[in-house]
């Protein structure tokens, strides 16, 4: 008697093998340093998971400036707009900042699995609502911190500081401009701040920027890094006409 036939809808769902391998709907794609995943105003009709590597979303103005707004490593997904509603255009450029393997779901795919495999939905919803996490944290970032230590902020998640094993510290070649870009500030202020990093044993960096734990001390303890930078206490601040001629009081400003 001929065994049934099962396809690969009828198979139990194995979500590691989903991500990790080509199959209907999906193929692995590789991609070298600056290769383009897609490119702002292209049909958003495919969804990444980026199996291995580091990726960077930028995004043009009308007068042609650049803005990188998020970094991007294994595990992440990218262009997740796809799925929003209709079939829209690509709000943003994603471009390979290494070596990428990448595992590109079309939008069919990804809503199908989306619908009927409740373990893919899981990490899908685990992976927006951190990515919501990290854009509020990102906005907070710009709003109260001084640019020195939001450049600190972004070597360290570069870094990986904060993820499960071994944090990679040597992180991938990246321009001054583009930190700049990315912190809201210019080249030469973050070329001062790196030196800075770099004479206090934060950072190495010849060619390659090396992140060591330590700058992790300019975020979690709010270290001021300027020599000498120091809160003046209030009763070391002189105070004007502190001597009052005799018969009238002194004068309070």
């Amino acid at each position: 008697m001929r065994a049934p036939i099962v396809n690969d809808q009828q198979r139990a769902f194995d979500l590691e093998e989903f991500l990790a391998s080509s199959g209907l709907g999906r193929r692995i794609v590789q991609l070298k340093t600056k290769d383009v995943f897609f490119s702002q105003g292209s049909l958003a009709d495919s969804i990444f998971y980026l199996q291995k590597g580091r990726a960077k979303l930028a995004v043009v103005s009308a007068a042609g400036k650049e803005a990188t707004i998020t970094l991007l490593s294994s595990g992440d997904f990218i262009g997740e707009e796809s799925i929003a509603g209709v079939m829209g255009r690509r709000l943003a450029t994603a471009t390979a900042m290494s070596s990428c393997t990448a595992l590109k779901i079309e939008r069919g795919e990804m809503v199908r699995v989306m619908h009927e495999e409740h373990a893919f939905s899981d990490l899908f919803l685990k992976f927006l609502l951190a990515r919501s996490m990290r854009t509020q944290a990102d906005l907070v970032d710009q709003l109260f911190n001084s640019s020195e230590k939001r450049l600190a902020r972004i070597l360290l998640l570069m870094a990986e500081f904060g993820k499960p094993g071994e944090p990679e510290t040597m992180i991938p070649k990246i321009t001054q401009e583009a930190l700049a870009e990315m912190i809201g500030t210019t080249r030469s202020r973050v070329s001062f701040f790196m030196n800075r990093f770099r004479k206090l044993g934060f950072i190495d960096y010849n060619g390659r920027i090396h992140v060591h734990k330590s700058l992790l001390n300019v975020i979690l303890h709010d270290q001021l890094t300027k020599p000498n930078a120091t809160t003046p206490s209030l009763n070391n601040v002189p105070r004007k006409n502190s001597k009052a001629k005799p018969g009238r009081p002194a004068r309070q400003d």
